[in-house]
Order: C-alpha cells, then structure tokens, then sequence
C-alpha cells in the first residue's frame, strides 16, 4: 500500500485526500492519501521521508520550500522554482509542477486570453505567470510591496505594487493570493480591486470551495467567474499520473476524480 499526502498551513480544507482516494478506490490502486499540516516548510522533506511517503502535493505556502527540498527538480518547475507535486524516487525527492498546465486547462472555457493581471507574488503566481508567457500572453503582476516582484520583472512582466497600481484593461484577473481562505480580506485595496473588475472580461480565483469577496465582487458586477475547483481538478489529474508513474491512463484518473467533485 502506497501512501501519499497534501502539506500546507492549512490544509484541512483540502479536496485533494477525496480526490486522488476517488481515483484509487474505483481503479483499484493500492495507495492511500492524507493531509499533513506542516508549519514550518523546511522541514518538509525530513517529514516526508519520516512519513514512508510515495509522493505528495504541496500547497500555500510550502511551494518554494518543496523546490529546495528536491534532489531533482524536472519540467517546467526548474523554470519557475516553484514546486507543487513530490515523487520518492528510490530515496531522492523529484519535484514537479502541474499548477500552471491545471489552471490553462480550467480557463479554457474564457476562450482567446491575451492579457492578464495576476494578484500575488507567491509561488503559485511565478508557476501562472510563466505559463502564460509561453503562451505569449501579456502578464502584468501587482503585490503589495516590491519585495517579491523582482522574479517577475526578469521574465518580462509587467510589476506594480499597491503606490503605483494604474488602470488598464485586461482580459483576465486572476488572485493566487490567500486572501478570502480564512478570512474576509480582498487580496488588494477595495479601490484598487473594483477599478481592476471593471476592467476586465474574467476573473478566476485559485481558492476554491466557496465564494470569496473578490469572486462575490465580480459576481456583483456579473463578470464570468471561476473559483479554483477546476484549477484543483487540472493539476490533480496530471499529479495522480506522475503517483502512479503512468500506470493508470489519463482519462481514466480524469473520470474517477470528477467523482470527488459530486461528493
């Protein structure tokens, strides 16, 4: 029996254990998945070893700790520094990143996206902004200080912070901030959110299960929304077949996982 789990703070609100065990339980695969609440990121991979772990997923705020972690990282997450899925790979940890493929595949229904605006400066906003630039899609980035903006301005964004934010249109806001988690917060200034909503055609949240105040002020001004569940569904997929090392096949794990989802 395989074991694998999902570190974050928190992560008792997690879908993921549901997810991949849906998958497990009707193909028949001998794996279990759990929750871990890790505080302390650098202590991830003592943990997972400790844990007799087969692979795990990370979510906010471990990612950028769970690349450190790696002896390997491959893919698209060598680009970016940003690690959301861990393999145990004959005792070395190889990490991945099926954040950025998960939230391409959830906004394919807003059709030809050429512009976007990220919220946050955060893990999973490096893994977005990225991804949209391959696709040569313009990216602006806007986080509350500058600290953390200097990777995005080395790969060609667009950067403001919360002084110098200025109107402009975008086809896309996305918040990748944990804003609205736990709480009742925007992920910006009020002024600087509602100028951004009424300036674009489509918002999307990371943080899914419920409507946060950003997704609620979109849907107050009847903008097509999306909250992260199908971001979730995505990355999960393209995670369970790196646990499984392909040996089930890729729609079959898509199938049992939007089960989960029904639950």
């Amino acid at each position: 029996m395989k074991l694998f789990a999902i570190f974050g703070d928190p992560v008792s609100h997690s879908h993921s254990p549901l997810m991949h065990n849906c998958v497990f339980k009707k193909l028949n695969y001998k794996a279990c998945y759990t929750r871990v609440h890790l505080l302390d990121g650098s202590k991830l991979k003592k943990t997972f070893f400790s844990l007799g772990l087969s692979g795990a997923n990370v979510t906010v705020p471990h990612k950028e700790e769970a690349y450190k972690a790696c002896d390997e990282v491959r893919g698209f997450a060598k680009n970016i520094g940003v690690v959301n899925t861990l393999i145990n790979e004959n005792g070395r940890l190889i990490g991945y990143n099926t954040d950025a493929d998960g939230f391409m595949y959830a906004i394919k229904d807003f059709g030809k996206v050429n512009n976007v605006l990220i919220l946050g400066a955060g893990g999973t906003a490096k893994a977005l902004a990225s991804r949209f630039m391959q696709d040569n899609i313009k990216v602006s980035v806007l986080n509350r200080s500058q600290g953390r903006l200097s990777y995005f301005k080395e790969i060609g964004c667009n950067t403001s912070d919360w002084e110098s934010y200025s109107t402009k249109k975008y086809d896309l806001v996305v918040n990748t901030t944990s804003a609205g988690l736990k709480d009742e917060e925007l992920p910006a200034p009020k002024e600087i959110i509602v100028d951004a909503l009424e300036n674009t055609s489509f918002v999307a949240d990371a943080i899914y299960g419920k409507v946060t105040p950003f997704l609620r002020l979109a849907q107050e001004k009847n903008i097509t929304f999306k909250d992260g569940a199908d971001m979730l569904l995505g990355q999960g997929v393209l995670a369970n077949e790196l646990f499984v090392n392909k040996e089930l096949k890729l729609e079959d794990i898509k199938t049992n996982m939007l089960r989960s989802f029904e639950i």
